[in-house]
């Protein structure tokens, strides 16, 4: 358990394998799943409906512009969040100080889709996506992956599998397999955003 979270100290984690999460008395944990889901960024599948819905340009891709209605959205789950106001408050933090980062769909001047999270070196930490229209987050995760195959980027770490991500090529690898990517990615200097 962490009793005090600052942005230096997630950084940190993030660079020895670990992240967190808050539970349901917003106590924060530290966790570093074995075996790690990763998204192979050469090796990510578009379903042929989501690349019909992105040729349609049914949204529109920003970066950056609503970083915190991102993270509220993904905190406002019926099912219960990890997001505690502790971690909402520490990822704005690292916003600010340019390691966090939130993709966003939006449609008629309304956000309606998005995730975030955070980017240090050539490794990107995908934290939380949420959708209010039928495939925004889909083509906010497309989007998120051509950025990153764009600025080269190694890494794209998803920490668990779920049925969603595994549509678009999600593989779990060993923890011990994850740390030899993380070290490598963290020796290349990637630059999220301009």
């Amino acid at each position: 358990m962490c009793e005090t979270l600052t942005p230096e100290l997630v950084v940190h984690g993030y660079r020895m394998g670990v992240f967190p999460m808050a539970d349901d008395d917003d106590a924060i944990y530290w966790y570093s799943p074995d075996p790690r889901c990763i998204l192979e960024l050469d090796r990510f599948h578009t379903p042929r409906s989501l690349r019909r819905v992105i040729r349609r340009v049914t949204f529109e891709i920003r970066v950056n512009t609503a970083f915190e209605a991102v993270i509220q959205a993904c905190a406002d789950r019926e099912e219960g969040t990890w997001i505690s106001d502790d971690i909402k408050r520490v990822y704005t933090e690292l916003h600010g100080a340019g390691f966090a980062h939130s993709v966003e769909a939006w449609k008629d001047g309304e956000l309606v889709g998005g995730l975030y999270g955070v980017s240090i070196e050539g490794a990107f930490f995908g934290e939380s996506m949420f959708h209010r229209a039928t495939d925004a987050s889909k083509v906010a995760l497309a989007a998120l992956i051509r950025r990153l195959n764009e600025r080269k980027f190694m890494l794209l770490d998803i920490q668990w599998s779920t049925p969603h991500l595994e549509r678009f090529g999600a593989v779990e690898i060993p923890r011990t397999e994850y740390l030899a990517r993380l070290e490598r990615a963290l020796e290349q200097h990637r630059r999220f955003a301009d």
